[in-house]
């Protein structure tokens, strides 16, 4: 068959690279896609703020199955247009999405359902916010309600920083954009944080691996927030006993209570958990596949993506086994200079090709541009150069033996993803 991937990212370019190893799959065609995914599929040029246009091109491409990577395409209610059209498509419709799209109406959702989460409250004005700071200790967390690109979260130290960062996010000058209605205020939970993700057909819920993301833009884990600068999976992220934990007591109950509210939710389910002294607690939901998370995870896949996806559709996941390579995956994001915040784009990019001579390597490409035969950067997180292992050093060895073969002006990337890993290895 047929499959269309929806987005431009890392994440839409793992995904492409998986479903085209499916024997199950004839040809993938990407839309708008990136320099790397137009080496693997057919691009579609198409504009992911325009849902119209999306529909149109879905509807004239005629796929057995449509996969939408990105937030923007859920939030406009993609999914829900091209079922009504009678295209299989898998992803969450806009009202199931608001699980990503809302954390208000996530917050609420979780204290509804009684699934763990920190505690919280949801203020529409600076004066609300300063009121809301009385019931919380020093650091405590400051979150945009809508989608903010993974750059919506600041950690406060004092009630002056709090009420700063709401008020930017209030006025968007915080986010750059129009400003948010609400804003979340929660309290400030320790531990190690976990990216649980599940493939869900409204009532079962599949997990994949567990990773971990590494969201700072600095070694160290200091600066702001990106998009993910690299993230690493290995099977003692979670044991067995904690995941089925998870899977109990958050994903099953998520979807019964989606479900309850008629809203069923389909498509990736992405559990952002910290693995606090009193246990796991949700930190965020997102409705679709993690990014760069899903370099990592679907590098250790070893099934058939298309089927899995398939069964989601039609809500047979209870059918569907899924085998992982045993070992270690990481993925490391190289960005343009400036990241997070201002950047230059079209700068050439060489050596990719000298990377995936890497034993065991693979590029996926985040944020560039094929034109006139050259590679060009065209965006923050420009590449991520994803490696399996049987460990997690090898893993990160080969990532970064690979990174080391690439180069464009003003290129950053972290050197120390997994380094708290390592750390516990000894």
């Amino acid at each position: 068959m047929k499959v269309l991937v929806i987005g431009s990212g890392g994440r839409e370019h793992a995904l492409a690279w998986a479903l085209k190893r499916s024997a199950q799959v004839t040809e993938v065609v990407c839309a708008p896609g990136n320099g790397g995914m137009a080496q693997i599929a057919r691009i579609a040029p198409v504009d992911l703020s325009d849902l119209d246009s999306m529909v149109e091109l879905a509807l004239r491409e005629q796929p057995g199955m449509v996969v939408v990577g990105p937030e923007l395409p859920l939030a406009l209610g993609l999914v829900d247009v091209l079922r009504e059209r009678g295209l299989r498509v898998f992803g969450p419709t806009q009202a199931a999405a608001m699980l990503e799209t809302s954390k208000s109406f996530a917050k609420r959702f979780l204290q509804r359902h009684q699934i763990p989460t920190a505690n919280y409250a949801v203020c529409t004005s600076a004066e609300e916010v300063e009121k809301a700071l009385e019931l919380f200790h020093a650091p405590m967390v400051v979150k945009a309600d809508g989608l903010a690109a993974g750059k919506g979260v600041v950690i406060c130290q004092t009630r002056r920083a709090a009420q700063e960062a709401a008020q930017g996010l209030f006025t968007g000058e915080l986010l750059g954009s129009d400003g948010e209605r609400q804003v979340v205020v929660e309290e400030f939970l320790t531990g190690d944080e976990v990216s649980f993700l599940c493939l869900c057909d409204g009532t079962t819920a599949l997990p994949l691996v567990a990773a971990q993301d590494h969201k700072r833009i600095g070694e160290g884990d200091t600066g702001p927030n990106t998009g993910g600068m690299g993230v690493y999976s290995t099977e003692s992220i979670l044991d067995a006993k904690t995941r089925e934990w998870v899977v109990r007591h958050i994903a099953e109950p998520t979807l019964r209570g989606m479900a309850a509210e008629g809203t069923p939710f389909t498509g990736v389910l992405y559990i952002g958990l910290m693995m606090t002294p009193r246990g796991p607690q949700v930190l965020e939901f997102n409705a679709r596949f993690g990014d760069p998370e899903t370099q990592a995870i679907l590098a250790r896949l070893d099934s058939d993506l298309a089927e899995a996806l398939s069964a989601a559709i039609d809500g047979r996941l209870a059918e569907i086994k899924l085998r992982w390579k045993p070992g270690a995956s990481a993925c490391v994001i190289a960005s343009s200079g400036g990241y997070p915040g201002s950047y230059e784009t079209g700068k050439e990019i060489r050596g990719v090709d000298a990377a995936e001579q890497v034993a065991e390597v693979v590029v996926f490409h985040s944020g560039t541009a094929l034109r006139a035969g050259h590679l060009l950067t065209a965006g923050g997180r420009v590449l991520g150069v994803t490696a399996v292992g049987e460990n997690l050093r090898e893993a990160l060895a080969r990532a970064y033996e690979g990174m080391r073969r690439i180069q464009f002006e003003g290129m950053y990337f972290r050197r120390d993803i997994g380094h708290r890993a390592l750390r516990k290895e000894g």
